[in-house]
Order: C-alpha cells, then sequence, then structure tokens
C-alpha cells in the first residue's frame, strides 16, 4: 500500500505511515504551536509518543486528554481552556470520534467564545460559525465515525446526556491523515464495534430519500469494503489491508451521510444517552430490526445493498447482516449489554425526538420504536 492523496471533501492523506506527514504539513503553514486533542486511553500508550517524537523540530506540542467516552460539552470547553493556555495556533485531533469531535470545536471555542451547546445548529439563540477557524488536522485511529471528514461535532449535555449537534463546513478538517496502522491495536471487539459504525453510516445514508447521487455510490461502495473486511480485520489485527478498507468505509460512511441517516441511530442516540452504551455497538445491536422494518419500503434499495455485500436477493440483506454479527461477535442483544426493559419507555421518547429518523425510508412511530428496542432486547 501506498500514499495517495485525493481531495473529498477535504485533502487526504491516506496509507501507512500517513502520521508521519503531519509535523511537515504544520511546518508548510508557518504553524508551530499545536494543540494535540486526544482521549485519556490513548494518552496513556506508546502511541502517543511515538506521534509526537514524528512531528519532528520546530513545534512546540502541548497535550489535551480529557476525553472520555462520549464526549460532552465540558470536554470541549476545557479543551478551549488548554488551547488558550498555550496560545496554540492550529488543533491536532488524534484519536476516535470522541476526540475527533471535541477537537473540532476546540479552536472555535478558543477564539469566539461562548458555551459550546451555543453552537448546537438547534439552540434557540445559536451562535453563529463564520471566519477563518484555527487550523485543524485529523489523524483517526479508529475506523467507525469518519468524524475525521465530517462537517458536524456530536457532544452530549453534561446533565442529561443528550446529544447535541454542532455544524458547519468550517468545521472540517484542512487535512486529514488517515494512517491504518494506527488501527492494527485496536482489540477485537472495538474494531467490530466501530466498524458496524461505519457500516450503518454507509447503509443508513444509501436508503435515506434524500437526492444525491454522488453519495449514493460513496455508499455502496462504502457497504462493499466494509464487507469484505471487518471480519477478517476483527479475526486478523495485523491485517493492513483489512484495516485500510475499514478506514477508507469509515471515511466514505461520514461523506456520504451528506444525504443524513435513518431511525438506527435515533436508536443508537437514544441509547447512548439513557443507557452509555458506545455508539457503534449501539448502531450494531439495533441494525437488524430497522432493516426489517425499512424492507418494504425500498426493496430495490435492498437489492443494490444485497448486491454490494454478496448476499444475492433484497431478502437476504437482513440475514447476511445477522451473520456477520455472529463472526464478529457482537449478536448478544440489548439485554447482555446491561439495558432493561424499564428503561425502554424513556428509550423511545428520546429516539422519536431525535431528527436522524426524519429520513428514514419509512415513517416511524412511537410504537416502532418500542418493537425496534424490544426485537433488539
Amino acid at each position: 500500500m501506498s500514499i495517495s492523496r485525493f481531495s473529498f471533501p477535504t485533502a487526504i492523506h491516506f496509507g501507512p505511515g500517513a502520521r508521519t506527514l503531519v509535523g511537515a504539513h504544520l511546518r508548510e503553514q508557518a504553524l508551530t504551536r499545536p494543540l494535540l486533542v486526544t482521549d485519556r486511553a490513548l494518552a496513556a500508550l506508546p502511541l502517543l509518543a511515538e506521534f509526537i517524537a514524528h512531528l519532528g523540530p520546530g513545534l512546540d506540542v502541548a497535550v489535551f486528554s480529557g476525553v472520555s467516552g462520549n464526549p460532552t460539552a465540558a470536554q470541549a470547553m476545557a479543551g478551549a481552556q488548554a488551547f488558550a493556555a498555550h496560545r496554540a495556533d492550529c488543533v491536532i485531533g488524534l484519536g476516535g470520534g470522541a476526540a475527533l469531535d471535541v477537537a473540532k470545536v476546540v479552536g472555535l471555542l478558543a477564539t469566539r467564545g461562548g458555551h459550546a451547546l451555543e453552537y448546537a445548529w438547534d439552540h434557540l439563540n445559536a451562535r453563529p460559525i463564520d471566519g477563518e477557524l484555527p487550523y485543524f488536522v485529523a489523524v483517526p485511529t479508529t475506523a467507525g465515525t469518519g468524524s475525521e471528514v465530517g462537517r458536524s461535532s456530536v457532544l452530549s449535555e453534561d446533565d442529561t446526556h443528550v446529544k447535541r449537534v454542532i455544524f458547519s463546513p468550517r468545521l472540517l478538517a484542512r487535512a486529514v491523515f488517515a494512517d491504518p496502522e494506527l488501527t492494527v491495536g485496536l482489540p477485537p471487539r472495538i474494531t467490530a464495534a466501530t466498524g458496524m459504525d461505519a457500516l450503518t453510516h454507509n447503509v443508513e445514508s444509501y436508503l435515506s430519500p434524500a437526492y444525491h447521487p454522488l453519495c449514493d455510490g460513496i455508499a455502496l461502495e462504502g457497504t462493499r469494503l466494509a464487507a469484505r473486511a471487518l471480519a477478517i480485520a476483527v479475526r486478523e489485527p495485523s491485517n493492513l489491508a483489512a484495516r485500510g478498507d475499514m478506514l477508507m468505509a469509515s471515511m466514505m460512511g461520514a461523506i456520504a451521510f451528506q444525504k443524513d441517516l435513518g431511525a438506527v441511530h435515533s436508536c443508537a442516540h437514544a441509547l447512548s444517552a439513557v443507557c452509555d452504551l458506545h455508539h457503534g455497538l449501539a448502531n450494531a445491536l439495533m441494525i437488524e430490526p430497522v432493516m426489517r422494518f425499512n424492507l418494504e419500503a425500498v426493496p430495490e434499495k435492498f437489492a443494490e445493498l444485497a448486491h454490494a455485500v454478496g448476499a444475492g436477493s433484497a431478502e437476504a440483506f437482513v440475514p447476511w447482516l445477522a451473520q456477520l454479527k455472529r463472526a464478529i461477535g457482537l449478536d448478544d442483544g440489548l439485554a447482555a449489554a446491561g439495558v432493561r426493559r424499564e428503561q425502554i419507555a424513556a428509550l423511545v421518547a428520546l429516539a422519536e425526538r431525535d431528527v436522524c429518523h426524519r429520513t428514514n425510508p419509512r415513517p416511524c412511530t412511537a410504537a416502532d420504536f418500542e418493537r425496534f428496542f424490544l426485537q433488539a432486547m
């Protein structure tokens, strides 16, 4: 595998060793004081010291590692304080979706002020996101959310854990360094859960009724890549070809969901808020009941998805999902993940309020959501 460079929607350096190009890139932009935003778990690994060493001379690097679990508004505010204290001139986001979502808004908050959630798109008096923001580069270490190529940051409210979305094309990374070698050390279950997140993004964006043929093509190819690589990446963690396919599928899913998503994500967002469930795992556990529900609305699209994954007919796509989940060890159900039946009412209420299901190919009622959660138990 060699490093390729292309732009969609931003400059992307893809391939083994891409992480070693970050320092030279920042120096080319005459930037010298990066704030490196990452999560607590990654900060404790040798990977962080190795990455900083690869940045090379001439850079005064500070590290903010206050990200953990689902990203929160408080974590983003603390990151902004670290940016100001360091007198940083740019941000490096290194990590999974949580670290990258926080990194995206650190420069915004440090230079524009205000509370993080005042920039959420649905805030009553949302602050504008305008003008130049501090230079931001993204270095993903998981293959799931595709946050490195996304235009939004998803932060949870600190008290209710409800997810809020800050959206603007200005949040896009100016450059992405996607290095499959950084994903080799992921444990099998995290590889599986993040991989199902990537697959779900591609599938749901393809099924969205919004008109965007460009994204449809990307979503189908992203689905094909994930289908051929996910089980291999879980079974053979050092397989760079499979890791590369999953990293690409992750970015393709995030690009494709410019079309928006569907009811799987509405359920997953509720599960993260009520049960603090990992987002990728939540998607994995909810995708089957929602896809069974959607099949009758768009059978022709399910036929295309089945063709992409080698499943045959439209009706074979959901059984193929079930087989894949068994192969990667994510077929236990919600109850095994700690979800209790008495929580379903709260889950239904949150899922019904979530915006993602507005672009589900089949409209969903509260009764439908209740059935999805019960079937997934």
